[in-house]
């Protein structure tokens, strides 16, 4: 039943309220106590307030009521609103009144903490408790912050991964994250990294009360033992400095290891008083009966994970400030998806998940990995000019995604925002044309903002200022908001807080969307607008640097409208140029029909076999095994177990992963051997087709994309150059260097002197420079995928076309047959050596003892004798008319 704003409050609000506590909620004008109390349609002077709670005579939130139709995120900032107005306040928290705001539709609460101006909003499952409340007034975790980031990582216990790893999470920390994933591959030491992590979070007083979550007894009862016997301080172990509790073990769990774990007393859970500082251990089982109760049906572990002394118990929200969840992958199968993820969301506190194997929905959960050991960062690519088009290509977008029977996905209401899963029994496809419409694949966006993120941040840095951004979104449809998504994204991935990146759209959520408009164009914040229509016409704002298409536009006026918004001057920021990022296609949708033209996108990435043939002929060899070790633990993770069975042929046990580690010193010690695998087609074939494994999908979750964005061409001295900044240079090598390379001086004045020698050191000359001005390089940057080197180097000094070989053959014997005639079987040999030269531009008696002359008989005798002795000097004339 859908409720309107007064009954949202009355039944719904107002019980949650009393439920966290909170009461009497009464109208404004009762005479009644504010020691503890809840005042409805509380004045202030920017309109009233739905609800302000007073606790201790003090104003400590603003709760903002909708009802169900309308999502409750956005209404926050009418809370904000509120709190600036709020008058006779002992509070001024950057001019609000009170230190939290609260909005809620009756299904949903979310809570930003006003203290900070950069805090992110985010969602809690409930109302947080009077002394929730005033705890966290009472706490200022900024000056933890400061202690750990001036504090070294230094334990000696600790690896250099390892303090990397810590420095990672507590630098995620000060930008605000409250979840974060670490990946550190098998056995080198989460636990232990986790330990030293904790006990420095709670000496600086940024943690108090810490949950350790695993997923089996026999882990928990690892996890206390490790705590037990971890050296904080030399001669101090971590359980004599902060108390550490757990549930009760089996014997069986405790593996002869004798310690005396303490079981956690139960109002520690269900009364969190600030005064505890400890870490309690725990499988995610049973704090979930904890919670809810035992589990319906048969999917949760309760036959290997029995705990039958579990109840459920009463426990507020903010019952730990920090959970780490241990092997965070393992808990999210399809019949427990949904319980895992309720446990986790139960709690306000910071999140940090530990993994070997990060799986797609870890990653959508916790958010982006904030440390992966061995992980390299790719070089952040952006190189603008006076309009510089980006293509960020992804398969998801392109294609769609297919899901098989048997997959668990989530279907949200369109009204109330609930979400039910759902085990498909038959195959579904979900169109690609239906994105963001009837399905939503997360991982996309994540990839293009992540991608997007690379550029917008290197131009921050290049022009000392962060370039404005304006992002067209599909939609904002309350509840499957694609826009809301986005913001949520950007957030998360630039941590500078809500104001940084807003929403201004024709909802009614948007509070008023106009001043947003104006804020965007005079103001430093917000950096990034995500908009729908609201912004795509009539809008000037001449700030702008960037503007991202993932919205499909078949409109051309209105595509060329929402092209406008970057065109104008601003002399202010000496705005020179703008980009546009096309995530969607628009561009080449309407390359033909809209006066913004841009070149066709770049090709994908390189395949597989080339990264291969480039380490064998030493190429960038450190980087190419590095690229190719990736690509092979990419596949390690994706690989079904038939897939595996396959690769059983070319490695031991099928076990890609392992191949993949100990590939870089294999090819050091048994080079040959190595290579053959590599170079093996069939291998070749199987590691860019092997079978897929079928991951669980929550609301497409699970769905895997692979995003790229093109244009930047990479040298080998770190630079990122556009096509026709590459060109550029190649034509200022080829018009600077004949004196000093043989070939190319041969090529332009001497073409009597072409042979094969002069076309390979043509080849290694270019392909040496810093540019690496290889062949398959040039024909992306001309747009040309058949131009043959010869015509790219006279093209780059003479401006003459660029033809591809078969072209240039044919010209060239077109040249030599001029004139002439020839028997039927030189003609024969004729055509041979053309076949020859469109591979190759050049030929040479030695090329005779080739298999595409000997098999069919062309021995250099026999066919000398056929030209009358005259086949070297026609071969001169051919090969000067190759290079002519």
């Amino acid at each position: 039943m859908q409720l309107d704003e007064q009954s949202t409050r009355k039944q719904l609000i107002d019980r949650a309220l009393r439920e966290a506590g909170w009461g009497p909620i009464v109208h404004f004008d009762d005479p009644i106590s504010r020691r503890l109390v809840v005042l409805k349609e509380y004045p202030t002077a920017n309109g009233p307030a739905d609800y302000v709670l007073f606790h201790s005579e003090e104003p400590l939130a603003i709760v903002e009521a909708k009802r169900r139709a309308t999502g409750a995120q956005n209404v926050l900032q009418q809370a904000q609103r509120y709190a600036s107005g709020l008058t006779g306040s002992p509070f001024n928290f950057y001019g609000f009144g009170v230190p939290f705001i609260y909005s809620s539709d009756g299904d949903t609460v979310w809570f930003r903490d006003l203290r900070d101006p950069h805090s992110r909003s985010r969602q809690v499952r409930k109302f947080h408790t009077p002394s929730a409340l005033r705890e966290m007034l009472q706490r200022d975790t900024a000056p933890s912050i400061d202690r750990l980031l001036a504090t070294p990582v230094d334990h000696p216990l600790l690896r250099p991964y390892q303090q990397e790893a810590i420095r990672s999470i507590e630098g995620a920390l000060a930008q605000g994250r409250r979840k974060l994933l670490v990946a550190m591959a098998t056995g080198t030491g989460k636990t232990l990294t986790a330990i030293a992590l904790l006990y420095r979070l709670m000496k600086s007083g940024y943690a108090r009360r810490v949950l350790f979550l695993v997923d089996r007894r026999a882990l928990a009862a690892q996890a206390v033992l490790a705590f037990s016997q971890f050296e904080v301080e030399p001669g101090l172990k971590f359980d004599r400095v902060y108390e550490v509790y757990s549930q009760r073990f089996h014997r069986n769990d405790l593996e002869e290891q004798r310690f005396d774990p303490k079981i956690l007393p139960t109002s520690y859970l269900t009364n969190p008083d600030l005064g505890h500082t400890f870490v309690y251990v725990s499988t995610i089982q049973r704090m979930a009966i904890n919670l809810f109760g035992l589990p319906d049906g048969s999917g949760w572990r309760s036959d290997q994970d029995e705990e039958s002394d579990a109840t459920i118990l009463d426990i507020p929200i903010h019952a730990f400030d920090v959970i780490i969840a241990d092997e965070c992958h393992r808990g999210y199968t399809a019949s427990e998806q949904g319980r895992w993820r309720q446990t986790l969301e139960h709690f306000d506190g910071i999140k940090i998940g530990l993994t070997a194997t990060p799986a797609l929905h870890t990653v959508s959960y916790f958010g982006n990995i904030v440390y992966q050991y061995e992980y390299e960062r790719a070089v952040r690519e952006g190189y603008l000019v006076d309009y510089d088009a980006i293509t960020i290509q992804s398969r998801v977008t392109m294609q769609g995604a297919f899901l098989q029977p048997g997959e668990i996905v989530a279907l949200q209401d369109r009204q109330t925002g609930r979400v039910r899963f759902e085990e498909l029994e038959d195959e579904r496809p979900l169109p690609a044309p239906d994105l963001e419409k009837e399905w939503a694949a997360p991982d996309r966006d994540r990839k293009v903002v992540q991608e997007l993120a690379e550029y917008l941040l290197e131009q921050e840095q290049e022009r000392g200022h962060f370039p404005k951004t304006l992002v067209f979104a599909d939609n904002d449809i309350p509840h499957t908001s694609h826009a809301d998504r986005l913001v949520n994204l950007l957030r998360d991935e630039f941590g500078r807080g809500d104001a940084f990146v807003q929403k201004i759209t024709g909802s009614p959520t948007v509070d008023r969307p106009l001043q947003r408009i104006r804020e965007f164009r005079n103001r430093p914040e917000p950096g990034i607008v995500v908009t729908v229509d609201m912004l795509s016409t009539g809008v000037d704002i001449s700030a702008l640097e960037n503007i991202v298409f993932l919205r499909p536009v078949q409109s051309r006026i209105l595509f060329e409208q929402m092209m406008g918004r970057g065109t104008r001057l601003c002399p202010e920021i000496s705005k020179t140029h703008f980009t546009v990022f096309d995530a969607v296609g628009v561009l080449s949708y309407f390359e033909q029909a809209s006066a913004f033209t841009v070149d066709p996108p770049a090709k994908p990435s390189v395949p597989v076999a080339q990264v291969i043939e480039a380490i064998y002929n030493n190429e960038d060899r450190d980087y190419n095994i590095r690229r190719l070790v990736k690509r092979l633990q990419r596949i390690a993770k994706e690989v079904s177990g038939e897939g595996r069975e396959l690769f059983k042929r070319f490695i031991p046990d099928g076990d890609i992963a392992a191949f993949a580690n100990s590939l870089p010193d294999a090819l050091d010690t048994d080079w040959a051997a190595t290579m053959r695998i590599l170079r093996d087609p069939a291998f070749q074939d199987l590691l860019e087709n092997y079978p897929r494994a079928r991951s669980p999908f929550l609301i497409a979750e699970s769905v895997e994309d692979e995003v790229v964005s093109g244009y930047l061409i990479h040298t080998t001295d770190g630079r990122s150059v556009r096509p026709d900044d590459y060109l550029a240079a190649f034509e200022r090598f080829v018009r600077d260097n004949p004196e000093h390379i043989e070939a190319i001086r041969i090529l332009l004045e001497r073409p009597a002197d072409w042979r094969t020698e002069a076309l390979h050191e043509l080849r290694q000359k270019l392909a040496s420079q810093p540019e690496r001005f290889t062949e398959d390089r040039l024909r992306q940057a001309y747009n040309h995928d058949l131009a043959d080197i010869i015509s790219m180097v006279k093209h780059a000094a003479r401006g003459e076309p660029l033809l591809s070989a078969e072209e240039r053959v044919r010209r060239a014997m077109a040249t030599v047959r001029a004139g002439k005639s020839f028997t039927p079987e030189q003609e024969k040999w004729l055509d041979l050596i053309a076949n020859h030269l469109v591979e190759n531009l050049a030929i040479d008696q030695e090329d005779f003892n080739l298999i595409t002359f000997t098999r069919e008989g062309a021995s250099w005798g026999r066919v000398n004798r056929d030209f009358g002795g005259g086949l070297e000097a026609l071969l001169v004339q051919i090969n000067a008319a190759m290079a002519s």
